[in-house]
């Protein structure tokens, strides 16, 4: 675990006058989908899922800042760096989420997949409706399946990790950049 005195945490209002004076690289650690969907301009995309501190490009001259939607996959990044034995990066507290709170600007891509939280809503919610529907006409034995799924999100709910998202994230559509 990272001592949180070792770990440089900026604001955006920092970030924004970094960038403005192109002092910062900026890598976004969330997944390729919700990178295309939107992200910070001039920010490489790095998935934590893919995520190799050896492998992370520090330009000379330019402070690199992690970031993620909320400031999570951006923290497991930056320990990543650390264990590694890197000490020169900075996080972005609050993530993107807080960048666009202060309406600073982000590039959009309207023709990105949807959000993989929907797509995990629209997923789960056919197959409870499909194996609730089957239950009650076909066989009793198909209740299992919203049963099932149920459990899968009470599991996610509690341990923050959603299987069924991981899983679409991998789908080609959503490996996407552009």
């Amino acid at each position: 675990m990272i001592s949180e005195t070792k770990l440089q945490l900026i604001d955006p209002s920092t970030l924004k006058d970094w960038t403005e004076k192109q002092q910062v690289q900026l890598i976004d650690v969330r997944e390729p989908g919700e990178y295309a969907a939107e992200h910070i301009p001039g920010a490489k995309l790095v998935p934590l899922s893919q995520f190799q501190a050896e492998k992370v490009d520090f330009p000379p001259h330019r402070q690199i800042v992690l970031y993620c939607q909320s400031g999570k996959r951006s923290h497991q990044a930056a320990q990543k760096l650390m264990t590694a034995g890197f000490s020169e990066f900075a996080q972005l507290q609050g993530g993107i989420t807080a960048w666009k709170q202060l309406n600073y600007p982000t590039k959009i891509n309207k023709n990105a997949p949807i959000s993989l939280m929907r797509q995990v809503q629209i997923v789960a919610g056919s197959l409870v409706f499909t194996g609730t529907i089957l239950g009650a006409f076909v066989s009793p034995w198909f209740l299992i399946l919203s049963g099932f799924v149920g459990a899968g999100l009470v599991f996610a709910g509690v341990s923050n990790t959603c299987a069924m998202g991981m899983l679409l994230a991998k789908l080609p559509y959503n490996q996407r950049v552009q």
